[in-house]
């Protein structure tokens, strides 16, 4: 992917080269689509994703002083985008058809129940994010998997911090209704 990355953007982008953005910022973007999707895979998928399609547009936006917020938007979209992939086409790891396989009962038997109780309830929550509109689902993720706060959202979104504390609200509360299964 890299080789292809070091040719100049055909419109200017004041941050630098894409190699140059994917220097600064990919460690960055990388730690937020895993903290999004929950796999270290997924998540350099969704990296690679978003410099692919960087590289595919015509002309580049002048990202600017806000290369950095623009590419962890694009990493927490991108992310947001593949849970809901994944729900519209759903896939079974090769793992789980390995019952068989002694290696995997001896790996699955060491494994606290405690920890895949939290890693179930995990990807639940992942997933009920993904069901909410792309909005809420960005300012979601922006909140409780990045840990940025209200008004840090509102300016990286362009919005009030009002309208975050709405989103966040009304988000907060059908995610109890869509979990309430998972926690009872």
């Amino acid at each position: 992917m890299m080789a292809a990355a070091t040719q100049e953007p055909t419109s200017g982008v004041r941050s630098g080269t894409i190699e140059q953005l994917f220097d600064q910022h990919s460690p960055r973007m990388f730690r937020a689509a895993y903290r999004v999707t929950g796999d270290m895979t997924d998540a350099e998928d969704v990296l690679q994703t978003v410099f692919v399609r960087l590289l595919k547009r015509e002309s580049i936006p002048d990202l600017g002083d806000s290369a950095g917020s623009y590419l962890h938007r694009a990493a927490v979209n991108a992310g947001l985008d593949l849970l809901r992939s994944r729900k519209r086409n759903p896939s079974v790891p090769l793992d789980e058809d390995q019952d068989d396989d002694p290696r995997h009962a001896l790996k699955s038997s060491a494994a606290p129940l405690a920890e895949a109780e939290r890693s179930e309830i995990r990807d639940q929550v992942r997933h009920a994010v993904s069901k909410l509109n792309e909005r809420a689902a960005e300012i979601f993720a922006l909140r409780y998997f990045e840990g940025y706060g209200n008004t840090e959202i509102a300016e990286l979104i362009g919005t009030s911090r009002s309208a975050v504390a709405v989103t966040l609200h009304r988000s907060r509360e059908r995610l109890k209704g869509d979990l309430r299964p998972v926690v009872a």
